[in-house]
Order: C-alpha cells, then sequence, then structure tokens
C-alpha cells in the first residue's frame, strides 16, 4: 500500500512538472524570488501576465495600433528592482552572475555587455531564427544602489524591440532596436 501511494504521489509530481515545463514559454527565465532589503531599500516587483496585456493591448488598439499589435506578441513582463546594501549586495551579484551563466549554457545571444566603473550590464536574446525575439533579459548591478532583473517573453519582430525599450524606459533595448532599425 505505501509503495503505491508513494508511487502514485511521484507520478504526480513528474506529471506536474512536465506540465508546467510544457506552458513555460521558450523566452521565460525564472529569476526565483527576491526579498526586500533588511535596511528598508527601494523594492520594485512587476509581473504583467498574458491576460492583463491582453486587455491593455484591446484598450490600445484604437489610438495606439502600433504598440496594440506589439502588445498582442507579449506573453509575459516581470521587473524586479533591489536596493543594494551590505546585507544583500554579494547575493545580488552572485544570482546576476548565475543567470547570465545559465543563459550563456542555454544558447541564449549576449548582445549587450556594458560595464563602467560600477555599472554591469548584461542584455539577452532568444530568438526563433530570424522571425522572432522569443524572449529578453536584462540584468543589472548598478553601483551600490540596485540590481534590476528584467524578462520580456513573448513573439516579438526584431524591429518591435526599440518601442518596448522606449515604452518601458529600458535604455539598453532602445539602443539595440535603434541598431536593428539602421540594418
Amino acid at each position: 500500500m505505501k509503495h503505491s501511494i508513494r508511487s502514485a504521489l511521484t507520478l504526480a509530481a513528474l506529471v506536474g512538472v512536465a506540465i508546467q515545463a510544457e506552458n513555460t514559454p521558450p523566452g521565460y527565465v525564472d529569476f526565483g524570488k527576491f526579498s526586500p532589503p533588511s535596511s528598508g531599500g527601494e523594492f520594485v516587483e512587476v509581473h504583467i501576465t498574458s491576460n492583463l496585456i491582453s486587455m491593455v493591448a484591446r484598450l490600445a488598439e484604437k489610438n495606439e495600433p502600433e504598440i496594440a499589435e506589439l502588445l498582442r506578441g507579449l506573453h509575459r513582463v516581470r521587473v524586479n528592482v533591489i536596493g543594494l546594501d551590505d546585507g544583500n549586495r554579494a547575493e545580488m551579484e552572485t544570482r546576476v552572475k548565475k543567470i547570465r551563466t545559465d543563459l550563456d549554457a542555454q544558447g541564449w545571444e549576449r548582445i549587450v555587455t556594458a560595464q563602467k566603473k560600477d555599472e554591469d550590464v548584461g542584455v539577452y536574446l532568444k530568438t526563433r531564427g530570424e522571425e522572432a525575439v522569443e524572449g529578453v533579459v536584462v540584468t543589472v548591478i548598478e553601483s551600490n544602489r540596485e540590481a534590476v532583473f528584467i524578462n520580456i517573453v513573448g513573439n516579438i519582430k526584431p524591429e518591435k524591440i526599440a518601442v518596448i525599450g522606449e515604452r518601458f524606459n529600458i535604455e539598453p533595448l532602445k539602443k539595440i532596436g535603434q541598431a536593428v532599425e539602421k540594418k
């Protein structure tokens, strides 16, 4: 009896993991959970899923059709901004390095690496051939001020990346989009 229950639980867990993996879009990256800094510094967590994105796309259709078209291709947008202090700085730096290493190992394209003084920016793309970008990841360690993690998931036309940068005020994406448009 115990063996049957254990087998059933194991099977249920495997099916649950398979279903979750199947439902995860190719451009999705799990950054893990974040906690506010112990010093009470900045902590922002934005997680927008396809239902809200679809609703906003419908609302934008009349006045901003280009934005509505872009939004229809998005599945998820996640932004985390964590203020840095002595208690979390090393952990955030380690997490950024691990995420970047994992993205490199998973075949994501590193398209921006920018380091200047105490700023460290990495931008990665997950593409589906030449036809679409399935995911964008931006990781930033900004001085002793903040760590930023951004994941945009969807079916994004490369020429629309600048629009995402403008709308979400993501400076590296604005520049990438402008470079794509010039080609």
